[in-house]
């Protein structure tokens, strides 16, 4: 049962705060490393889009939590579904937000499509849901990019209560997302993960392992 619903978009820390999650015991956390590790749960995000989706745990029974795409575009039926569920808003400046989205997981978008499972699997519905979903086809465009993304972030604080929102930097570190979720601060170091340098590695790890590394032993 999802107890956490994490409404921010990809690039905003989201695979460092699905580690912190898990460290917390909201675990497993879902992300689109999830789906890249098992494409075949690309699936169910596609029946999502078409509007067929009426138990949300036939896609994410099992998981605690959810963070970053897909499970961002959803965050209102989410939130329908489980009523009890806290709501995470991770957020970043948007200028930054843009170009790192742009460096990073939009150039999978530009290459050229390949006989892999993101190519074959994951690509047509992923396109679909984000960048002629969310963006309309004009993510090139950065005003309007950074748009969307503005109105996202305002909609999901305008439409949670305020008791069951926190909007979020992970740079905050472990204090107010502890105090939000009413557990202990670890004594590790919040996690640093998937940052623009590495990602395409971990990508390529997630895909070839078909799991999600942690960086805690624990």
């Amino acid at each position: 049962m999802v107890k956490i619903i994490g409404a921010g978009f990809g690039r905003t820390g989201t695979a460092s705060l699905k580690a912190a999650l898990e460290h917390l015991g909201f675990g497993p956390c879902y992300h689109m490393l999830e789906v890249i590790a098992k494409p075949e749960r690309v699936q169910g995000w596609a029946r999502a889009l078409d509007g067929e989706i009426a138990d949300w745990e036939t896609v994410l029974g099992g998981f605690e939590s959810t963070v970053d795409w897909p499970g961002c575009t959803f965050w209102r039926e989410l939130l329908d579904f489980y009523p009890d569920a806290k709501v995470l808003l991770t957020v970043r400046d948007p200028e930054k937000w843009y170009d790192s989205v742009n460096s990073t997981i939009y150039q999978f978008v530009k290459e050229e499509p390949g006989d892999d499972d993101f190519s074959a699997k994951l690509r047509p519905t992923i396109e679909r849901m984000i960048w002629n979903g969310t963006f309309d086809g004009r993510f090139e465009d950065r005003a309007h990019a950074i748009k969307v993304f503005e109105e996202h972030n305002a909609a999901v604080q305008a439409e949670v209560p305020s008791d069951r929102l926190l909007t979020y930097q992970v740079g905050e570190g472990w204090q107010s997302l502890c105090d939000f979720l009413g557990v202990p601060v670890p004594a590790e170091d919040f996690p640093h993960v998937n940052d623009s340098a590495s990602l395409r590695g971990l990508v390529e790890q997630v895909s070839r392992e078909g799991e999600v590394p942690s960086p805690f032993n624990s």
